[in-house]
């Protein structure tokens, strides 16, 4: 499971990081960063995405591959079957389980992150996000991602956003081949427990992102400018039952 949302975090992350040098910045999983190689507490950040966008994008990759390495032979590669006909055959590729993936990632190392359907899961994953990530922003609104980034830790991210602006479209993979699911489809998995817990995680990182990005600067001719660096440590705290 790790395999695909390291992937998708890497395309995003690692020019940047490349950028800013050797910097002690964990990108991906809290668990890969608990458990491995790291004395000093790092700075985590993450992006994520919409989870049935990045089920999508994956059904399509292990079957197409991608416009970095286009003649590498993928794991499905020879099935042509789309994400729609995937769906009502009730494939197991595109199986509501598989939607369960940022929650694990963001809730660590207890075996329990894996169980799927995990209400435990999810209160630790947004825990998690709140009180051990610096930063993590959504693909959807990847410029002001790094935008902020760039703001908030210019030692490690100066000349960032100007890098991904002129750039892009040399560091981003574009997965091949790739049909976007009907109505239906998506109506489908929007039914499932899964996408639903995993959509309330999504839209609760949103929302912790907008609140930064509103609060913590000012955009004045393109630039950020950091209104208050303790604005990147207050975090709306979820309900309690």
């Amino acid at each position: 499971g790790g395999e695909e949302h390291s992937f998708e975090i890497n395309l995003i992350l690692d020019p940047l990081l490349h950028h800013a040098g050797n910097v002690l910045i964990c990108q991906l999983d809290y668990l890969f960063c608990f458990r491995f190689g790291v004395k000093k507490k790092p700075i985590y950040i993450n992006v994520i995405r919409d989870p049935i966008e990045r089920l999508v994008s994956y059904y399509y990759f292990l079957r197409f591959g991608d416009d970095y390495r286009p003649g590498l032979r993928r794991r499905k590669q020879g099935d042509k079957k789309t994400f729609d006909e995937c769906v009502a055959a009730g494939g197991s590729d595109c199986a509501p389980e598989k939607l369960w993936l940022q929650i694990p990632f963001f809730c660590g190392h207890s075996s329990e992150c894996w169980n799927v359907g995990s209400r435990w899961a999810l209160e630790q994953a947004k825990y998690n996000l709140i009180n051990e990530y610096f930063l993590v922003g959504v693909t959807e609104e990847l410029e002001d991602f790094i935008m902020l980034l760039e703001a908030a830790l210019p030692r490690f991210f100066r000349g960032a956003t100007e890098l991904y602006r002129t750039g892009k479209k040399s560091h981003l993979r574009k997965t091949t081949e790739k049909k976007l699911p009907t109505k239906e489809t998506i109506a489908k998995l929007q039914q499932s427990e899964i996408w639903k817990m995993e959509n309330e995680f999504y839209e609760f990182a949103l929302e912790q992102f907008q609140f930064v990005r509103a609060h913590a600067v000012r955009e004045k001719d393109g630039e950020l400018y950091i209104l208050a660096q303790n604005f990147f440590y207050e975090k709306i705290y979820p309900k309690s039952n």
